[in-house]
């Protein structure tokens, strides 16, 4: 009997070790700080949050944060371009360690990815000339019959299909084809980002872009795998400090022309 009990402790101790290897492997917050190395993914046709400055080179809102939280961390910065629809699939697959890349909140994302306290913060809607009346209430009658551009798979579409069944959805497979349909007349409307929005008004001076039904506002969030606790806690208490110490809202003036008081989570 004594055997068998000494037999059994040694086993149970064994598999609490293995357990615990497991847990400590398990740790993308240790993973990154021993290998010095941090991946973000972001997106590079999304200006001002991800694009392709005049040297080639990744820009944005979304660029600068991950160059900040990456410093503040002591990790060298490794860019992964991702698209919209690959942007959850990246992390899941582990092919980036974080998702810095406009990411919105949804009840249907958290049951894959976990989010940090906003970092900025958007207006979603249908955007188009002066020559189109703006929605005088909470829904979209004044874009009846209209064609309205929008990438398809994103909240915006599936906001438009559930709520707006006589506008004229035309899906693009991503915001610069939708955008551009939009912008050669292809369009009436386009559904997008508010700082989507204003860049493409600042890239196109003569073209009329302004707000033409407001479906909601939007936080952006770093979207960081399921079960990564402490990696998520870094993150947050590193936006709280770059919230206070004004390095956040310096980014927001660079590439939002305001800075934002943002919502919590």
């Amino acid at each position: 009997m004594r055997k068998r009990k000494s037999l059994f402790t040694v086993v149970a101790a064994a598999l609490a070790v293995l357990a615990a290897t497991s847990l400590a492997k398990a740790d993308k917050l240790q993973d990154v700080l021993g290998a010095g190395k941090l991946r973000v993914g972001i997106l590079t046709d999304a200006a001002p949050w991800g694009f392709k400055d005049d040297k080639g080179e990744i820009a944005g809102l979304d660029a600068d944060l991950a160059k900040l939280i990456a410093a503040d961390m002591g990790a060298k910065l490794e860019l992964v371009p991702v698209t919209g629809p690959a942007r959850i699939p990246s992390l899941l697959s582990d092919k980036i360690d974080i998702l810095i890349a406009g990411l919105g909140a949804t009840p249907e994302r958290a049951q894959q990815v976990m989010f940090s306290q906003p970092y900025a913060v958007v207006n979603l809607g249908v955007y188009g000339a002066k020559s189109i009346p703006a929605a005088t209430g909470k829904k979209p009658d004044n874009l009846e019959g209209r064609t309205v551009a929008v990438a398809k798979g994103t909240t915006l579409d599936v906001w438009l299909t559930d709520n707006a069944p006589k506008v004229k959805l035309v899906r693009f497979e991503d915001t610069p084809a939708a955008l551009a349909a939009f912008l050669a007349g292809q369009a009436d409307t386009f559904a997008e980002n508010s700082a989507i929005a204003i860049k493409a008004q600042e890239q196109n001076p003569t073209k009329e872009i302004e707000l033409k039904f407001l479906i909601r506002q939007s936080p952006a969030h770093v979207g960081v795998r399921q079960g990564e606790q402490n990696l998520l806690n870094w993150i947050n208490t590193d936006i709280f400090t770059n919230k206070l110490n004004g390095k956040l809202g310096a980014l927001q003036l660079k590439w939002f022309k305001e800075e934002q008081t943002l919502p919590t989570l």
